[in-house]
């Protein structure tokens, strides 16, 4: 088997004429922004390339922000996958919520400013579908599908499928206890010799393998 790409590889994918496939990109290395955090191995994929991936994804959130877009291990983003953080907000509770302060510049006190927002924050293996949307503060959890098109909001649990303007959970992906089980063995956690090791137990659903291979592991990860 090749060698898995290092989660410092720009382009991890490889044409046919093993040239690389610059329309997608391992977030880590293509990222150099301070109010960004991303895990190895995730990627986002765009028709045309962007110069600034982050001004792509989020491009509400500057480097003055005083929140922060954090984004899991082996997420998956397709193309026009847009998070809209919190800087992005109105102060919207008053008679008006026309930002007088970023056209007159006086920022101090200034009351048409809203206070700082929530981070946005999505956990590990996540399926972002084209299109979708993320509105400030959401949650999204480990294992879950983003339909496309869909626009996210609040706190989402693991392993749950969601689509839809407002987004809702269609469905969870596995029962209670599945999940359960899931989020202790955290696969996304392991080296990644052995996560590609494992390929056909985590994508074949053995979880009866999966557990082994954590038990074996946990000793020389404590």
């Amino acid at each position: 088997m090749p060698a898995f790409p290092l989660p410092d590889t720009l382009h991890p994918v490889l044409l046919p004429d093993g040239s690389p496939h610059r329309g997608t990109v391992f977030l880590k290395p293509a990222l150099a922004h301070p109010r960004i955090e991303v895990g190895d191995y995730s990627y986002a994929s765009a028709q045309e390339p962007p110069e600034d991936w982050a001004a792509h994804l989020a491009p509400y959130l500057y480097e003055f922000s005083p929140e922060k877009l954090v984004i899991g291990r082996f997420c998956q983003i397709a193309d026009g996958v847009l998070f809209i953080t919190a800087s992005a907000n109105h102060r919207h509770d008053g008679f008006s919520s026309f930002p007088f302060a970023i056209f007159h510049r006086d920022f101090v006190g200034a009351a048409s400013m809203p206070g700082p927002g929530p981070d946005t924050i999505l956990g590990n293996d996540i399926w972002i579908g084209h299109g979708a949307r993320f509105l400030p503060g959401a949650r999204i959890g480990d294992g879950c599908i983003i339909g496309a098109g869909a626009v996210v909001s609040g706190v989402i649990p693991p392993y749950c499928i969601v689509t839809g303007n407002p987004g809702r959970v269609t469905r969870r992906r596995f029962d209670e206890q599945t999940i359960e089980a899931l989020e202790q063995i955290a696969w996304w956690d392991w080296p990644i010799e052995t996560i590609c090791a494992e390929e056909s137990a985590i994508c074949g659903r053995d979880l009866a393998r999966l557990r082994h291979v954590s038990e074996c592991l946990r000793p020389e990860q404590g």
